[in-house]
């Protein structure tokens, strides 16, 4: 089967989005797809600073084709990067026909997928990613509220991480429930490892216990909390470490705030970090912490769990899928620094409780979400759409750009 893949972003930049569809990718060449990839990628300082950027590596196997997103960058006229993967897409068709189009996030991928499949008569997939369900056309504008919910009820298939995020997404848009298949988040576990010397009761440094922060540095992460939680942890124990990995948009505020605390040295800022040595970071670590406030499904608690962390973690949709309270992570209300607080000194002083909850992680990210599992569920929705006709009962009058806060701020879409 010929796949024209649609990415919002892949590496360098850093997101889930681009761990998932390096997976997704490898995943499909191995079983005997023919992969095509055009890839967004942001090639402005601003970009290049919050997600990382520029254009897409090779992948084995699979032909790399990059967009600059022009338009985002330029006054987020997100219109424009429509079109030009419209365009470039047709091409790439016109040469050498595809048999089906598979969307990285809703929008503007998503909707670009539905318009070509208009287009070319091919059908089309679209997995939706957490921003899709936390911000694009909700409290946004009118013109995404229709193009997400056009996205949402004429897509092919629509692939969604979890149960949690689709209730949110049905919530936030109508959304039929029968529109979701749910297809779990995955890891490589071949990639994510224990250390080879790991003993979940004994610390990394005898010295220094660390916690892990690994993500994109954005307050709607929780890593503000968790800041807020180690101020008032450390005072009462000087050996504490914390390391705070990543780049994003709160990057700046998290270095103000470090500098100018009396416990600036007990943290590590670690910044950008290819992905290729993100398993030693893991590796650096005794307890991985995830304050977050919602995701679509969480690639970096998967990645913990994998690497033999326990997890301490908001009880936030998109990780009430994955984590149980005191059955294989803590769970604490987003938002809530006394709580957060409370988990991390249980954790810290409990090395059976330790023991207990990443030995049952790693296990069950072993046996559900390893991604040969994944893969072939995704190929299988394949299988049931190739060759039917696309959905086109739908209007294009959706693009019209209205004031929206992700036009001043398209980054943080």
């Amino acid at each position: 089967m010929r796949i024209c893949f649609i990415s919002r972003r892949y590496f360098p930049a850093i997101s889930g989005m681009s761990v998932y569809a390096q997976n997704l990718l490898r995943e499909l060449v191995a079983l005997g797809h023919d992969v095509t990839m055009v890839s967004q990628y942001r090639g402005d300082a601003l970009g290049r600073g919050v997600y990382g950027g520029g254009s897409p590596p090779p992948v084995p196997g699979v032909r790399v084709v990059g967009l600059e997103a022009l338009g985002e960058q330029n006054g987020g006229q997100f219109e424009n990067d429509i079109q030009t993967i419209i365009d470039t897409v047709e091409r790439l068709h016109a040469a050498q026909p595809f048999d089906l189009v598979h969307a990285q996030y809703g929008y503007p991928p998503g909707l670009a997928a539905l318009l070509l499949s208009r287009r070319l008569d091919i059908p089309n997939v679209v997995s939706i990613q957490g921003g899709d369900g936390h911000w694009v056309g909700v409290n946004c504008c009118g013109t995404h509220q229709r193009a997400i919910r056009t996205v949402l009820d004429h897509a092919g298939a629509v692939l969604i991480g979890c149960q949690s995020f689709a209730d949110e997404v049905i919530g936030h848009h109508g959304t039929a429930p029968e529109r979701f298949t749910l297809v779990p988040g995955a890891v490589d576990v071949r990639r994510f490892r224990p250390r080879l010397d790991w003993q979940p009761v004994q610390w990394v440094d005898a010295a220094h216990p660390t916690l892990l922060y690994h993500g994109r540095v954005d307050r709607r992460k929780g890593v503000l909390d968790l800041l807020d939680a180690f101020a008032q942890l450390a005072p009462e124990r000087p050996a504490l470490r914390l390391i705070v990995s990543g780049i994003g948009p709160d990057l700046e505020e998290v270095r103000r705030r470090v500098a100018a605390a009396p416990w600036r040295e007990q943290v590590e800022l670690a910044g950008y970090v290819e992905y290729d040595e993100v398993p030693q970071v893991y590796h650096r670590a005794d307890v991985f912490v995830s304050p977050t406030y919602a995701e679509g499904f969480s690639n970096t608690i998967l990645e913990a769990m994998a690497s033999g962390l326990p997890c301490v973690a908001a009880e936030a949709v998109g990780v009430v899928d994955c984590l149980r309270n005191d059955d294989n992570g803590l769970l604490m209300p987003p938002g809530d620094v006394p709580a957060l607080v409370a988990a991390l000194a249980r954790i810290l002083d409990n090395d059976a409780l330790r023991r207990r909850l990443a030995e049952t992680a790693l296990h069950e990210v072993r046996t559900t979400y390893a991604w040969s599992v994944i893969g072939r569920q995704i190929d299988g929705v394949y299988q049931q759409l190739v060759g039917t006709a696309p959905d086109v009962n739908w209007s294009e009058d959706l693009t019209a750009p209205e004031a929206c806060r992700y036009r001043d701020a398209p980054h943080l879409l």
